[in-house]
């Protein structure tokens, strides 16, 4: 487990956790509509890591600034018997936690999938580099 920690790009954890958390409160200052900006956080924490796992857990962990945003009235009122109940915020929060753990899942998948097509992209360019001095040695 201690050798798991290390690994955590935590720059990448709090920016994108405060990006999320700017975001839900601009939209609730200003316009409704900067609400969904706030997974460009959660993409960026998930980006930040260097596996796929790991990207989803920091995820989750950036959107619990959300929940707690959401919990307090930042994102509307709760209005109906379920979400005043306690089931109903439970399940809010593990909506918003689980949305969160994804958006961090495809941040970390963008990245390895980059890394992948920049590492072939050196390959094509090593090789097409090779073909012009092995011609030039043939002449």
């Amino acid at each position: 487990m201690m050798k798991f920690l290390p690994d955590i790009n935590v720059k990448a954890l709090v920016f994108g956790a405060a990006i999320a958390a700017a975001c839900i409160i601009f939209g609730y200052q200003y316009n409704d509509w900067l609400y969904p900006f706030s997974a460009i956080g959660l993409l960026y924490a998930g980006y930040g890591q260097n596996t796929v796992k790991l990207g989803t857990l920091m995820g989750l962990l950036a959107s619990t600034p959300i929940v707690i945003l959401t919990l307090q009235g930042y994102m509307g009122t709760f209005s109906g018997d379920f979400f005043v109940s306690e089931t109903g915020v439970i399940t809010v929060t593990l909506i918003i936690l689980i949305v969160g753990a994804f958006v961090g899942l495809v941040g970390a998948w963008t990245k390895r999938n980059r890394v992948k097509a920049m590492a072939e992209y050196e390959k094509q360019q090593k090789i097409g580099k090779n073909k012009n001095k092995n011609k030039n040695k043939n002449k």
